[in-house]
């Protein structure tokens, strides 16, 4: 894997990151606004179930449980699909899953009703999201190819782009809020952004040829790719990372709430995080694909990620508290930084092509 920048294009020395064909400007802007009209809409999903809805807080966190499992649970099937059917038709039907999703759950009213939406809204991101990261894992190497431009720095991006939408969402859906607006408006907000998302890719994204399924692989869950030793063990490093980083969601409110008695100042430290990403990504990526190697970054970026729970025991009570999540909220962003552009990057290197949409 090429880890030095050789083309002219190279800007690895300029405040600028590197200049994007068409196409990946459009798998770019595409994760900005698929995360933008998400996160209109999610912080709030809790809220008006439980308020507006009036359901049990063990029914909010089955509806919410559902939701993640039909996304993360199963972008394994929308990777698959992706290898077999190409990207452009799975893209399209996870834009109109997600646009019915959305628009079903801006009327839902009752339990089965909100059930049925999020289920369609996850699985919608699940044919969606694989499809679209393994096509721009493709086009990246396309792109180190003919420029010289490493392929991080391609992903870092994508990836920066994507917490930009995450940070944005959450502020134009208060926005909708304090315009008089409620649950209903942002969702129908939501349903907007990927009307355009779809027209988008409707219009630019290219046909491929439908991939002949050779004989004797009939499934579409490969074993060629589960008995990948160096392939499984990227996993595995990477699934660590996720376990770690999630605990921003899990660990981190409740530290906050035990050292300050409320968990108020999270949503700041949360916008630390995604400021981070958007700041200083792109300038990380160029300093690590100039000086290190892919697997180095990502062991490296593993390794500051452990660094930072080992300042949470420090915590103190009281406002001081703050200080040891704030070091941990920064060290994981690092680490992520570091080590999620590398893992993608590697990806490619690791399996076949017609296997990147079930490998990402």
């Amino acid at each position: 894997m090429t880890t030095g920048t050789t083309g002219s294009t190279d800007t690895s020395d300029t405040g600028a990151g590197p200049e994007l064909k068409p196409y990946l400007r459009l798998l770019t802007a595409t994760q900005f606004a698929f995360n933008t009209g998400f996160y209109a809409v999610l912080p709030y999903l809790a809220t008006h179930l439980g308020d507006g809805l009036g359901m049990a807080g063990w029914l909010v966190g089955l509806v919410l449980g559902l939701r993640t499992f039909s996304q993360q649970g199963l972008f394994v099937v929308g990777g698959a699909l992706t290898d077999r059917y190409g990207p452009r038709p799975v893209v399209l039907t996870g834009c109109v899953l997600r646009i019915a999703g959305f628009c079903w759950l801006a009327q839902a009213g009752t339990t089965v009703g909100v059930i049925g939406a999020v289920l369609l809204i996850g699985f919608a991101a699940a044919l969606f999201s694989p499809a679209v990261e393994s096509e721009t894992a493709r086009a990246a190497v396309t792109h180190e190819r003919e420029t010289g431009t490493p392929r991080a720095q391609v992903l870092a991006v994508f990836s920066a782009a994507g917490q930009a939408g995450a940070f944005l969402g959450p502020l134009v859906g208060s926005l909708l809020l304090l315009l008089g607006g409620d649950f209903r408006t942002a969702c129908l907000a939501g349903a907007l952004v990927f009307v355009g998302v779809l027209a988008g890719h409707a219009r630019l994204m290219p046909r491929r040829p439908r991939r002949a399924r050779p004989a004797g692989k009939r499934t579409l869950l490969p074993r060629e790719v589960f008995a990948n030793r160096p392939f499984l063990t990227l996993c595995l490093a990477y699934s660590s990372y996720l376990v770690s980083y999630n605990q921003l969601y899990l660990a981190l409110p409740a530290e906050v709430e035990r050292a300050t008695g409320s968990q108020s100042a999270l949503g700041a430290l949360f916008a630390l995080s995604s400021l981070l990403v958007v700041v200083a990504q792109l300038p990380l990526t160029r300093w690590s694909a100039r000086r290190i190697a892919p697997r180095t970054a990502l062991v490296a970026g593993l390794a500051v990620v452990a660094a930072g729970f080992t300042a949470v025991p420090l915590a103190p009570d009281g406002p001081a508290g703050l200080l040891p999540a704030a070091t941990l909220v920064v060290l994981l962003t690092l680490g992520q930084m570091l080590l999620a552009p590398a893992a993608r990057g590697l990806v490619p290197d690791l399996v076949d092509e017609d296997r990147l949409g079930l490998a990402t």
